[in-house]
């Protein structure tokens, strides 16, 4: 349990130092970033992946698509899934829409959690369930304040959640699983930057380093971030998701965007539950330091 939060809190900040990252890169289109993004990540979580000694599970996946065929085409919903998702978080903060996207991470966190108790009966403890209705109010009240819910929002709410619970109901979660989505976006991604000019962005000294940075950052919190899926529950996995939507609501208000009035109350009881679940996380951690 502790080393899946600290797997959790560590790729949340990584996820946010992509965010800004991306608008370090001008000219580059979202398309361009997310082509390199996903054309270094793939080899890079491959060394990773051996490095670590889990190479053994990704032949294990391999296999499976053997003994189960149409499980490749799981895969391939979960990797388009994905990749659309990679795609939206590159094309948010280059288009003002860092604040607006920020709202459905805060959705999909608490779509998460309902998705843990309907489908898999998952226990919440009583911090947990309070974070939820704290977090609950936060959203509830943003939906009222607008009016309605816009496409951005929706589509990263659901997203998320429908490729968790598609990796766990078709055992298909685990590192094996994921190298193979990530290897279908990777082929996808070196289409797209085969097609486009991409000479003149490698010979930008400035681009390349930055386009480096983004493939290791990338490479490295998308297995943790995997990690932090296997080794938590459902719902706790999901409720710490929060940390990271926080994160970028900062890199937002760094990059110019603002918080209305009206808009402190969506945001305050949603950084409550945040503060609840550190506040849990730290008390299970002085129980398993202090137990005999």
């Amino acid at each position: 349990m502790k080393r899946g939060i600290l797997a959790s809190v560590l790729a949340s900040t990584m996820f946010g130092a992509i965010y800004y990252i991306v608008t370090l890169m001008h000219p580059l289109t979202a398309q361009q970033i997310f082509s390199w993004r996903m054309t270094l990540t793939g080899p890079l979580v491959t060394v990773l992946v051996v490095a670590v000694g889990d190479w053994p599970k990704v032949r294990d996946a391999i296999r499976d698509i053997g003994h189960r065929p149409g499980v490749l085409i799981v895969h391939i919903f979960n990797a388009a899934n994905n990749a659309a998702q990679m795609w939206v978080f590159m094309w948010a903060p280059l288009h003002g829409k860092a604040m607006e996207a920020s709202l459905g991470y805060f959705l999909m966190p608490l779509m998460m959690v309902l998705f843990g108790r309907m489908l898999y009966r998952e226990s919440m403890s009583r911090w947990q369930i309070a974070a939820t209705a704290m977090a609950a109010i936060g959203v509830l009240h943003e939906v009222w304040r607008v009016g309605t819910v816009s496409w951005l929002v929706m589509f990263i709410a659901i997203g998320f959640p429908l490729l968790f619970v598609s990796r766990r109901q078709f055992r298909t979660t685990g590192q094996g699983g994921a190298w193979i989505e990530l290897n279908l976006i990777f082929l996808l991604a070196v289409t797209m930057l085969i097609r486009s000019d991409f000479t003149r962005e490698i010979m930008s000294p400035r681009l390349a380093g930055w386009i480096i940075t983004l493939g290791l950052i990338s490479a490295t919190s998308m297995l943790i971030y995997y990690a932090a899926s296997r080794w938590l529950p459902f719902s706790l996995f999901g409720l710490l998701g929060y940390l990271e939507p926080v994160l970028l609501v900062f890199v937002a208000l760094i990059l110019g965007e603002t918080l209305g009035r009206d808009e402190w109350l969506t945001y305050i009881p949603i950084w409550i539950a945040v503060s609840l679940l550190v506040i849990e996380g730290a008390r299970n951690l002085h129980r398993s330091r202090t137990a005999p």
